[in-house]
């Protein structure tokens, strides 16, 4: 990588970490700072949740994947469109219903104090790990495509975020997430049709691909492991306490509805665009061994992209990935601050318990610094993000999330699920293959964890039912919703406006960027020119329209 690429990366980031610093006086009151005023326009929360959800993992996890088995990938991430279209017609609008700040204020809502208080403590010890393995891959790319030592990149990089999330709020997430969607969406739409070029085509391509390349399944990566890795998604999605603040953050039930079909709209033509260069990588290398086909994505964007491009590229991939560590750690942070500190200290005022919630993020992002560097100690990124998955997706996120639909659950019968299912599934990846010579296949693992849940909370709900339980948790819950303040804050209309203007400031500024670029370029400079113009023109818009909202 060459000094070009370098400083392209530099004032990339410098350009996201002050859209983010912008916000730093937007967070006066726990509404503002963890929901953003609660009425964010959903095509902002809906892309939020698309970049909170996508990663610099994506690239190398799938990427991975796509390099060694092919299609497999683009089959594995179509089931996250279907669970995003799922979310939107049924889950989203539930949760915007509850009028919870957060999902633990939901769960003390609906289950009790006792049951949020052991679900947070699961959730943050959960999120340290799963923040961990978004900050990895960032750091692996990093590594790859500059040759920085990966434990340097990922305190860098982990600081960096930290900062700027501990500062600005959702606000700072949000718009850092939209324009981090349109660098990103430019970048990858200039990486494929040079890659195909670069092989000599589409038919070239799949003449010259490994048998089965192209095949939906394969023995790894079976049906049963599609069909359970769809639950986990569902259940993911629509119940990770981070997402559910993207529908939660929003002004109306419909609005919700549009924020998950547009996280599956989004998902039905996104996993071709990003697993053909990987793809189409290992035919022209099919030689990557180990880990290294962890990189296939950046080496195919090293082969083909003119010069600074790449440097965008990775700009956009390092805080694509901050989206999703930045997410969580703020939502993390919220439920210290709201749901665990405002209660031993109900009298403390909106000024403290922002504080708090600063103080938090820190602390939880020098965590996630740690786990991010004990990865490659835990096997690879693959393996922890499936393992992560398998064991903890249906177990922390199916119960709180069947208590949305049903009068019967209690805070009862969710911690038994969730505990009992943790304890299976983590008997059976740990201790088993040691004691019982017994291991499970990637598709069986992910069946188990998944159907566990299931199957306990269909127990529960028809026993419940069957027995004519009271149902009187439900019922009270029913009343707090109902007494719950609805009053729209003055600040929202003011933060959508001032969102929208550096969103179309950020758009604008990186569009001028890229075209600068296509000077310089020595090959596929119109490409790049005209993708830049494109970005510059849409940036501009956001600009009018911005100012627009705000003379009207």
């Amino acid at each position: 990588m060459g000094t070009i690429d370098i400083t392209v990366i530099l004032i990339f980031t410098l350009l996201v970490f002050v859209c983010g610093l912008s916000f730093s006086k937007s967070g006066k009151n726990m509404k503002s700072f963890f929901a953003a005023g609660g009425a964010l326009p959903w095509w902002m929360s809906g892309l939020s949740l698309f970049m909170s959800f996508f990663s610099a993992g994506t690239f190398v996890v799938w990427g991975s994947i796509a390099y060694s088995s092919g299609w497999v990938a683009i089959t594995i991430q179509t089931t996250m469109c279907i669970a995003g279209v799922l979310i939107g017609f049924f889950i989203a609008p539930k949760w915007q219903k509850t009028k919870a700040l957060t999902a633990a204020e939901f769960i003390t809502d609906r289950l009790g104090y006792s049951t949020q208080k052991i679900y947070t403590y699961l959730f943050l010890l959960i999120s340290i790990f799963t923040t961990g393995a978004f900050l990895y891959p960032v750091a692996k790319i990093v590594e790859v495509s500059t040759g920085f030592p990966i434990s340097t990149s990922i305190i860098v990089l982990g600081i960096l975020i930290l900062i700027y999330t501990a500062v600005g709020g959702l606000w700072a997430v949000i718009v850092t997430d939209v324009l981090q969607f349109v660098v990103l969406t430019a970048a990858v739409l200039i990486v494929v049709p040079l890659s195909l070029d670069k092989i000599g085509g589409i038919g070239n391509f799949v003449s010259q691909a490994p048998e089965n390349f192209f095949n939906l399944v394969n023995e790894e990566y079976t049906w049963g492991f599609m069909i359970a890795f769809g639950l986990y998604n569902l259940f993911f999605i629509a119940g990770n306490w981070a997402y559910v603040q993207r529908y939660t953050s929003v002004a109306t039930p419909k609005d919700a509805k549009k924020v998950g079909w547009l996280f599956g709209g989004l998902y039905l033509v996104s996993p071709l665009v990003w697993m053909l260069p990987p793809m189409i990588y290992r035919v022209l290398n099919p030689d990557l061994g180990g880990l290294a086909d962890e990189g296939a994505y950046l080496l195919m964007c090293k082969e083909v992209l003119p010069v600074g491009m790449l440097g965008l590229m990775l700009g956009g991939m390092i805080f694509a990935t901050s989206s999703s560590v930045n997410t969580t750690l703020n939502i993390s942070a919220g439920v210290l601050s709201n749901d665990l500190y405002k209660h031993f200290r109900p009298n403390a005022d909106n000024d403290q318990l922002v504080k708090v919630g600063r103080m938090a993020t820190i602390g939880l992002g020098i965590l996630t610094i740690i786990i991010a560097l004990l990865v490659p100690y835990m096997g690879g990124i693959v393996e922890v993000v499936m393992s992560l998955a398998a064991i903890t997706g249906g177990a922390m996120f199916l119960p709180p999330m069947w208590a949305l639909f049903s009068k019967y659950q209690t805070g009862k019968s969710a911690l038994i699920v969730t505990v009992v299912t943790l304890a299976i599934n983590a008997f059976f990846k740990f201790l088993a293959p040691s004691l019982l010579d017994f291991s499970f296949d990637r598709a069986q693992e992910m069946g188990f964890g998944m159907g566990i849940p299931v199957l306990l909370l269909a127990a529960f709900e028809i026993y419940a039912r069957t027995q004519k339980k009271p149902t009187i948790a439900y019922d009270n819950y029913q009343l707090k919703v109902a007494d719950k303040n609805l009053e729209a804050e003055e600040e929202s209309a003011s933060g959508n406006q001032k969102g929208t203007r550096v969103i179309g400031i950020g758009v604008a500024l990186t569009g001028l960027l890229i075209v600068i670029l296509s000077f310089m370029a020595e090959t596929g400079a119109v490409l790049v020119g005209g993708m830049g113009l494109f970005v510059l023109l849409l940036g501009s818009f956001i600009i009018y329209k911005s100012s627009q909202n705000i003379s009207g």
